[in-house]
């Protein structure tokens, strides 16, 4: 499980974040013939590049139990934008003591004189110290009346154990994150049965589009319990009567546009080009207004929206997409763009906003929510798809951390508990969208 350390979320360095991992096992093998099993966990981490299994570091040695609450933590730098492959060994080491029930003196307190009603200091001490990482193990308090003579007065006692003492103690901070994809189906992209088309779908290898959806969304459906997705299209001539949509479901079924997990999302996708017709022009305010209408509806934190467009060029509703950018800075949501294909994105660019504000009519967007990157400038020249695909998402996520915070500091938003769960009422058309827990530093 993940434990909150103490780093503050509205100070912590971004986009690296650290993490304090704690281990616990239940029901361990017992290897060993007159005592229980003494184990010691291993954690490696795996490259990126060269998918290595490296040591990262050993907990302590916990003797005689078959299910270890290992004290020693492991603290390592998160990253959102990366998938960060964990591997966590167990070994068994011999026995160094064998338990025999009495009790040891971890701590005595300051005397408090003359009252009977006393309030000792706060102290601290180590788990190991208190109970060798055993959260269950019998902890006794006892109260003396202090004596000059060092007869102390035995008053009272009374047993408890670490777990008991911290199981009010809420360890992570709960948001809701919810995910949408919104592909471009607009006839730019040329006709998907011929290798000619970002659309075309070869036995052999992924299209950029599918290489973009799978980089970005298989980081972010690690994230989501029961990962279900809504999966958007724009820009194409649906049936049966042939009219254009830019904001339809890639599922066909506008009243439940959910995909089960990424692969069903591209499963989706892939429906969908056997049954559109790719026409344009290419709409962007539309689908970024159907998230809107959700983040507009949860303002107190407890969630927050992303917005994943893929598309191959020029934006006609340019106007449009700039006022529908600024209103929604000021919701709890942010837009990723990714441009496929070979395409001058200057006007992509303008969206992001980094070196200079975007602006509407005279208003200018509240804080900073777009991040666009050209998948061009990724795709590695050697043909490997699995590290093009990582550098990708690595780019494009590396912002939504900060822009979450921003948000969340304008606000004057604080970590909480676990709001309750939320289920706003859907406009027409597409229902609301799915949520996913995240836990946040």
């Amino acid at each position: 499980m993940a434990f909150i350390g103490d780093a503050d979320p509205f100070t912590a360095s971004i986009p690296a974040t650290k993490v304090e991992l704690t281990v616990s096992c239940r029901n361990l093998l017992d290897r060993d013939t007159f005592s229980k099993s003494d184990p010691i966990c291993v954690l490696y981490t795996q490259g990126i590049a060269n998918r290595e299994w490296r040591e990262f570091g050993r907990t302590e040695v916990i003797d005689n139990t078959l299910n270890p609450d290992f004290v020693r933590k492991f603290i390592l730098d998160y990253f959102f934008e990366e998938r960060q492959n964990l591997r966590f060994d167990l070994r068994l080491e011999k026995p160094l003591t064998n338990e025999d029930g009495s009790y040891t003196i971890c701590h005595k307190t300051e005397v408090v004189k003359n009252t009977l009603d006393p309030v000792w200091q706060a102290f601290k001490i180590p788990v190991r110290a208190l109970c060798n990482g055993d959260y269950d193990r019998s902890i006794k308090v006892e109260v003396y009346d202090w004596d000059r003579d060092g007869g102390h007065d035995f008053i009272g006692e009374f047993s408890t154990s670490y777990r008991e003492m911290s199981r009010s103690q809420s360890q992570f901070h709960v948001y809701e994150i919810n995910f949408t994809v919104a592909i471009d189906f607009t006839a730019s992209n040329g006709n998907p049965s011929q290798p000619t088309s970002l659309h075309y779908m070869s036995p052999y290898q992924l299209n950029d589009y599918a290489m973009a959806l799978r980089a970005v969304g298989e980081i972010i459906q690690d994230y989501d319990s029961d990962k279900m997705f809504p999966a958007l299209g724009f820009g194409a001539k649906l049936p049966p009567d042939g009219r254009v949509s830019h904001e339809f479901a890639l599922n066909g079924n506008p009243q439940n546009p959910y995909c089960t997990g990424i692969e069903g999302v591209m499963e989706a996708y892939y429906q969908s080009l056997k049954s559109v017709r790719l026409y344009g022009p290419t709409h962007f305010s539309p689908v970024i207004n159907h998230v809107a209408r959700y983040a507009s509806a949860v303002t107190d934190g407890s969630q927050y929206f992303i917005l994943l467009i893929i598309s191959d060029g020029v934006i006609t509703d340019m106007a449009q997409t700039k006022e529908s950018i600024v209103n929604a800075s000021s919701l709890p949501m942010s837009i990723i763009i990714v441009g496929v294909g070979p395409a001058e994105f200057d006007e992509m660019i303008e969206l992001d906003g980094d070196e200079e504000r975007i602006s509407s009519q005279g208003r200018y967007a509240e804080r900073d929510i777009v991040q666009f990157v050209p998948f061009r400038d990724y795709i590695d020249r050697r043909g490997n798809h699995i590290l093009s695909m990582a550098r990708l998402a690595k780019e494009v996520l590396a912002e939504i951390p900060d822009q979450f915070l921003s948000y969340m500091r304008t606000r004057g938003i604080k970590p909480g508990p676990l709001p309750p769960p939320y289920t706003p009422c859907p406009p027409p058309a597409i229902n609301p969208l799915l949520t996913r827990r995240v836990s946040r530093i």
